[in-house]
């Protein structure tokens, strides 16, 4: 592809700056125009490692074959008639498979949107309606969309809450439960109760709804004896459970659904979005039939919801998957990166820690301090080594409520070469910024 020499970074952020709300962030001041797997180049032609996907977007990479031969035949039949209108077969294709490959041993249905904030508004709606309650309890940390909803049920005011309340009443934050920062599994079962003691009784809340990793929180992952914990105290009060799996379904934590690995505490309602069409705007629900099936007639539904493009991606992504084994890539990727970013660790004091399920991986960098004393985190260091990253030429993305961590989300289908190099410039950037 030739370059247009007048084309730059620059001249476009200048654009931008004059054309967009300044409210619509941008991590880099990069404007791409090609993408392979989990490489991009710019306008100017450099070329970048991508560690961010798209935020989870790009488990299969940019423009997978199979996906993009899937939309270009879907596009030779139609495009759009509104599923509620004139509906298709790519959509009840999809939601059988989803039904089938979603944990609990029971009957399960599912249903389309085109984001996650509302697969998220539209599990509080199916769990308001099949409880006939209003409360939600949602976790401290916790990211869940940006509409109205999304923002109540979202725990971190910065920077997505700021100037825009009222939020919808009847949404109450818990504890998410975090050993490094101090939080345990006890500490976090009993905010809840706190919750039930101070604020509403457990008869009138409808759900609760957790991230099994949390992802702008931190990729906090939670532990499966909560998890565990949360199923009882939901059963035993006729709560609906939902996990929040926008960002770690399509494989990111090496089960299809990272719910899969709760041990016997599957939620009832499950979100998708993300990755499930391999870049295609698709979002899903899918629970319990019963539950699902509580809405009235026209209660659930939207112009662009399900569409045909974006059903047909998905099919191809959970193809791919079977087909290539994407979900042990995924683990070995996740294991691949965490062996690197260990061995940083072992240089640099200030990555305080390595976690991660499947390839779903972060490190957390905090200050030096005394023996003994809390760590301080250090989210100065955190912007200097993305940006140093980016300059570098790989791509990443910072998060933590503390905004001192730094996350990963390479697609599944990158090469181990392509790992190593990026966690190469990545131990560069540590060394030259500490």
């Amino acid at each position: 592809m030739q370059r247009d020499a007048h084309l730059t970074n620059a001249t476009l952020m200048a654009r931008r700056r004059a054309a967009l709300p300044a409210g619509l962030g941008q991590a880099h001041e990069i404007f791409v125009v090609r993408a392979e797997n989990a490489e991009v180049w710019d306008v100017e032609g450099r070329r970048y490692i991508d560690f961010a996907g798209g935020i989870a977007v790009l488990n299969t990479g940019h423009r997978h074959p199979a996906v993009t031969a899937a939309v270009q035949a879907q596009l030779e039949r139609y495009t759009h008639t509104c599923f509620q209108v004139l509906a298709y077969e790519p959509y009840l294709d999809l939601a059988e498979r989803l039904n089938a490959m979603a944990p609990g041993a029971w009957p399960k249905k599912s249903f389309f949107m085109t984001t996650g904030a509302e697969a998220v508004e539209n599990a509080i709606k199916v769990a308001r309606a099949y409880t006939k309650r209003q409360a939600v309890i949602a976790f401290g940390g916790g990211f869940h969309g940006r509409t109205m909803m999304g923002m109540a049920l979202t725990g971190k005011v910065a920077p997505y809450k700021i100037g825009f309340g009222p939020f919808p009443a009847e949404v109450y934050h818990a504890q998410y439960p975090c050993a490094l920062h101090g939080v345990s599994v006890d500490d976090a079962m009993a905010s809840i109760e706190s919750i039930f003691k101070y604020d509403v009784e457990p008869a009138r809340v409808a759900a609760i709804i957790l991230e099994p990793v949390q992802g702008e929180g931190g990729f906090y992952v939670a532990p499966v004896e909560f998890v565990q914990r949360l199923r009882a105290l939901c059963d035993a009060h006729g709560i609906v459970l939902i996990a929040d799996e926008v960002q770690t379904g399509a494989g990111r934590t090496g089960t299809w659904l990272a719910c899969e690995q709760w041990e016997g505490a599957a939620p009832d309602i499950i979100t998708m979005a993300k990755s499930l069409a391999g870049g295609y705007p698709l979002s899903a629900i899918i629970g319990r039939a019963e539950m699902m099936d509580a809405p009235g007639p026209g209660g659930l539904g939207g112009t662009y919801a399900g569409s045909p493009l974006g059903c047909a991606a998905a099919l191809a992504v959970i193809e791919t998957f079977e087909r290539d084994g994407l979900l042990a890539r995924s683990r070995d990727v996740g294991a691949r990166l965490q062996q690197g970013l260990r061995d940083m660790a072992a240089r640099h004091p200030a990555i305080g820690d390595v976690r991660g399920l499947g390839a779903m991986v972060a490190v957390e960098l905090f200050k030096p301090g005394a023996a003994g004393t809390h760590p301080v985190p250090d989210a100065a260091l955190t912007q200097a080594v993305v940006k140093a990253a980016a300059q570098a030429g790989l791509i990443l993305l910072s998060c933590g409520t503390h905004g001192n961590v730094i996350r990963v989300l390479v697609p599944l289908t990158a090469s181990d070469a392509l790992l190593d190099e990026g966690l190469a410039i990545l131990a560069e950037c540590f060394d030259r910024c500490r």
